[in-house]
């Protein structure tokens, strides 16, 4: 029964991105047929999901994992989809197929006649995809694909109502912060390369004598991609200092909430932690620092929980709380309890969020009708005095939100402005060209440089390309030259990379493929809204709307958008990979740099299309919304 079981796997994948793309063929008109669609999409893969788990259990509960698709295969590495079934997947597996059917039955009529009916059920089936792609992932690339997916609808559910100012803002905000998780994941699969010497898969990553062996070879590395994995769980769960991500993911729709952040999406960097156990749970540095942000979170998020005035702040960071307790679960090896933790938490967060309107609606009668006024009594005493301060200091929710803009935001912001005195309008366009043949002629003539200068020359050009993308990020005028910018980071990226002996033309190829097709695709789309509009720019943070008139378009440059990224649907996505495996491990400089260089042009490139396509429309001869809206 085990190869029945295995050969279904693939299935899990299948159907809902089945269901996606006949949700995309449906006129947006049509919410019968879109909410049908998607009822029979989640619908069969619930049922499937059952019997699969019943089948599972008659059979003893293998753990079990396959190898799918085989995308890139040469002597030293390997790139390949696997998948990876054992009792985590499973229980992930049973909470997210009943949530998420539970709400596409109640989305169906609490967004009815809403104007991105259809965008939404696109977006909750694509996240559906995201969604089993990392629980049934059986290596961390298979992972990183769905991970992916997860940060990019993300965005869209936050920003769904994307004619307001407010929802785009928060949707930013919380791509930005889910950056920093996708740096510490891509950094991971980086020093597991050199460390395990091949694309590791989860079966061997369970075996403890393996993981014991080669931690003894090189504990150093261990507990960096350890300290990684860390990083990446705690921004996907909302853990300290990345907790106030979660209530600003409010912003969109409550179905979204309860499934995205509520009960699913949020739980993933438990599942993190859960998956890579066996790694990690033997070095104590790792397990510590688990604890002591666990133990933490708990008690900030549950304080600042007390003290919020909406209602679906207070459950964002109730849950958040109990997070951190699951977080020191799973540290001290309570694993079963952790799963049970995660599943109930998912359930309770979902059920309150779905039926937070009405809570809230019972809550204002209720107020109306008996409120009692509260007694102060002995207000200068000590402990009144630092009860008041950690009141204060929840109502401010610990000034989390300020610590992304001092540590990234504001320094980003200042190189960004140095640059703009010498990287400006066409000026800048020259510099970059010109500077960009000149590491080319380096390249043609290498064998002519001296070894120190060789050796040298790819953390240059891979600083350079640093540099350049976070001058697209601060550009403040034209898209244009912000899109070039992004282009020439790749190219910069490429020329540092084609330095080493052991990359071959054909890996470039593959990586270059896509990003000069999807930039070329983007510069189209701006030139033609250019030749279109008289106002096209990004000076305005609150956006220029002309999604309303330009639909259509604003969807192709989102997937050029999403290629220039190294998103999972050109060749480039598995480019970026190709690339890491040839940086060394004594060259963590280099690798630290083009990890920040990627995850900048992401920024930059959701920051583009949400200045030019989202927020407020700049023409008024339709109802606009208010602009605090």
């Amino acid at each position: 029964m085990t190869t029945l079981l295995t050969s279904l796997l693939g299935l899990f994948i299948f159907i809902p991105l089945i269901g996606f793309a006949l949700t995309m063929l449906m006129p947006k008109r049509n919410e019968d047929a879109i909410s049908w669609i998607a009822y029979f999409t989640v619908g069969s893969h619930m049922v499937l999901a059952w019997v699969f788990l019943v089948l599972w259990l008659i059979d003893g509960h293998p753990t079990f994992q396959t190898i799918e698709l085989i995308l890139y295969d040469t002597e030293s590495y390997k790139f390949f989809i696997s998948f990876y079934f054992d009792k985590i997947t499973a229980v992930y597996l049973f909470v997210g197929s009943f949530l998420c059917f539970l709400v596409t039955v109640y989305s169906r009529w609490y967004l009815h006649r809403e104007r991105g009916y259809k965008r939404f059920f696109n977006t909750i089936l694509f996240f559906y995809i995201g969604y089993n792609t990392i629980i049934f992932s059986g290596n961390f690339e298979t992972l990183f694909i769905g991970w992916e997916i997860l940060g990019i609808t993300s965005f869209l559910l936050i920003g769904f109502y994307r004619e307001r100012f407010l929802p785009v803002k928060n949707a930013l905000k919380v791509f930005t912060v889910f950056r920093v998780a996708d740096m510490g994941l891509i950094l991971v699969i980086w020093m597991s390369h050199h460390l395990w010497h091949e694309n590791i898969t989860f079966s061997k990553l369970m075996q403890p004598e393996l993981v014991a062996q080669t931690l003894e070879s090189d504990s150093t590395l261990g507990i960096l991609i350890g300290l990684m994995l860390l990083l990446a769980a705690a921004v996907k769960s909302g853990q300290l200092p990345f907790s106030s991500w979660v209530p600003r993911a409010m912003e969109g729709p409550t179905p979204s909430s309860a499934i995205f952040y509520g009960s699913l999406s949020v739980h993933l960097g438990v599942f993190l932690l859960l998956r890579t156990f066996p790694f990690w749970e033997n070095q104590p540095v790792v397990v510590a620092l688990v604890i002591l942000l666990g133990v933490t979170t708990a008690v900030v998020a549950t304080l600042i929980s007390r003290v919020q005035s909406s209602i679906k702040t207070q459950i964002a960071y109730s849950s958040v709380a109990q997070i951190g307790i699951i977080f020191v679960e799973v540290a001290l090896g309570f694993y079963d309890l952790a799963l049970l933790h995660s599943a109930g938490n998912a359930f309770l967060r979902t059920y309150q969020l779905l039926v937070s309107p009405s809570a809230v609606t019972f809550l204002l009668r209720d107020q109306f009708y008996n409120f009692v006024p509260r007694e102060y009594i002995d207000k200068h005493s000590t402990s009144k005095q630092i009860e008041y301060a950690a009141y204060m200091l929840s109502v401010k929710e610990f000034n989390l939100d300020s610590f992304m803009y001092f540590f990234f935001w504001d320094p980003v912001k200042w190189i960004g402005r140095k640059l703009n005195l010498v990287l400006s309008g066409t000026v800048g366009f020259v510099i970059a060209t010109a500077f960009f043949l000149a590491g080319l002629a380096c390249l043609f003539y290498e064998q002519s440089l001296p070894a120190g200068v060789q050796q040298f020359l790819p953390t240059l050009f891979a600083f350079i390309a640093l540099i350049v993308v976070l001058k697209s990020f601060s550009e403040r005028m034209s898209p244009q030259l912000s899109w070039y910018f992004v282009i020439m980071n790749h190219l910069w990226i490429a020329l540092a990379i084609s330095f080493y002996d052991e990359v071959t033309t054909r890996e470039i190829v593959i990586y270059i493929s896509g990003i000069l097709l999807s930039g070329l695709v983007g510069y189209a789309c701006l030139a033609q809204l250019k030749s279109l509009e008289q106002r096209v720019d990004l000076k305005d943070p609150q956006g220029q709307g002309h999604v309303f008139e330009y639909s259509g378009q604003a969807f192709i440059f989102l997937l050029a958008c999403l290629g220039l990224m190294g998103f999972p649907i050109t060749p480039s996505f598995l480019g970026i990979d190709l690339i890491f495996t040839h940086i060394h491990t004594d060259q963590i400089v280099f690798a630290i740099i083009l990890a920040l260089s990627f995850i900048i042009v992401g920024l930059s490139l959701v920051r583009i299309y949400s200045r030019i396509y989202l927020g407020p429309h700049v023409k008024t001869y339709h109802a606009v919304p208010l602009k605090n809206s």
